[in-house]
């Protein structure tokens, strides 16, 4: 049986993702910070070198292989560039760009000796175009993207691929969450934020599900996603058409 290790799993995409993955006949470890997503769950800090060390080597000793890694937990900051808190930048850097680097890094030898292994980052249509207040999240996001790519062309010869899926505004936690910070920020309401600034870049005006976002990385880890490697697989609604 494949084995796989979801991040940010006790809600939003990742817990959509793990409950599809699990479905589809996968060991799932579900990482978090606290231990309460499907499969078998497992606390860790993945700000931290250790965090991530410990969740690959976890999923090592549950399942004895790795043959997925999805790198999908995330947290949000919204604020203008000068006024944008120091440690709120290290943080989201941290988990969103620093934890996708140290769980490829750490999970390779085994993905490698899957000889199927697969590398999938959540990377948000931030990972291809910017949004003003949120300095820290579309940095970490581009950076996503470039880690995708270099661990394809790094894995191409020991048969692991990655890929970046890029979906706009989904319905989760972390976007609800969003919306008295985008309201100060804007100036407005919260009820006018969801239509006229989260929604406003989607050609499409709705939210995408998390189910959706599953449905496509778990299109990339089965046979039909084999020959995707190095790409942003995008999903947004029409929002990097303009």
């Amino acid at each position: 049986m494949p084995a796989a290790l979801v991040t940010g799993a006790a809600s939003g995409i990742g817990r959509a993702t793990a409950d599809r993955l699990l479905a589809d006949g996968y060991d799932v470890l579900s990482v978090d910070l606290e231990p309460k997503g499907p499969g078998t769950p497992f606390a860790a800090d993945l700000t931290t070198r250790e965090g991530n060390a410990e969740a690959v080597a976890a999923a090592l000793d549950t399942f004895d292989r790795l043959d997925l890694v999805v790198a999908n937990a995330g947290i949000q900051h919204v604020a203008p560039v000068r006024e944008f808190p120091e440690d709120r930048w290290d943080a989201i850097v941290a988990l969103l760009l620093t934890s996708p680097f140290l769980l490829a890094k750490y999970a390779w030898d085994a993905l490698a000796v899957s000889g199927e292994g697969r590398f999938v980052a959540v990377a948000s249509a931030h990972a291809l175009v910017a949004s003003p207040y949120k300095s820290a999240y579309v940095a970490a996001k581009h950076g996503v993207l470039g880690l995708v790519k270099t661990v394809a062309l790094e894995g191409g010869d020991v048969g692991i691929t990655a890929t970046a899926v890029c979906p706009g505004y989904v319905r989760t936690p972390l976007v609800e969450s969003q919306l008295a910070d985008q309201a100060k920020a804007h100036d407005t309401t919260e009820e006018k934020v969801l239509e006229e600034i989260i929604l406003q870049p989607h050609a499409v005006k709705r939210l995408i599900e998390p189910e959706e976002v599953a449905g496509v990385i778990a299109f990339l880890a089965g046979p039909g996603g084999a020959a995707f490697s190095g790409v942003p697989v995008t999903m947004d609604l029409g929002w990097s058409a303009r």
